[in-house]
């Protein structure tokens, strides 16, 4: 992996608190967190949708989708259930505790998938280290949510 893979990882991760500021305020606009979902949904689609357009990309085959596994169509989903809890509890918490307990929860549940090589993942056991790493985010989130 190159430094402009890491680098946009970091960028994609510098926008997670913006991205949830936009919806809440969207939410509290609104008074309604259904309605606030569908609105994010539907900008995403229509800027997703320009994107293919320009790109010139196809619909991929049958063939190519029936490929999929299960559980590879659930993200959509599971991305609701990320949108709709900061929609309704992100402005309550914080942003700092917020994206502290969404990153930490991401963290462990990425080194439980890496152990056990769930979902296409390329197994990475559990070491020392990774457990230490997971112990001190959810030091550093007890840190930012105490104060």
């Amino acid at each position: 992996m190159n430094w402009l893979s890491y680098l946009l990882a970091i960028g994609a991760g510098a926008v997670n608190p913006t991205q949830t500021a936009a919806n809440s305020q969207l939410n509290k606009s609104l008074h309604s967190a259904l309605w606030a979902g569908a609105f994010v949904y539907l900008s995403g689609l229509i800027c997703l949708s320009l994107i293919l357009a320009l790109a010139r990309k196809t619909l991929p085959g049958s063939g190519a989708m029936a490929q999929a596994p299960w559980w590879a169509w659930v993200g959509g989903v599971l991305s609701l259930a990320s949108t709709m809890s900061g929609l309704v509890f992100a402005q309550k918490m914080g942003s700092g505790t917020y994206t502290g307990l969404t990153v930490t929860a991401s963290l462990v549940t990425s080194i439980l998938l890496d152990h056990f090589g769930l979902i296409g993942f390329k197994v990475h056991p559990v070491s020392v280290l990774r457990v230490a790493g997971a112990g001190l985010m959810i030091l550093g989130l007890w840190l930012v949510a105490k104060s």
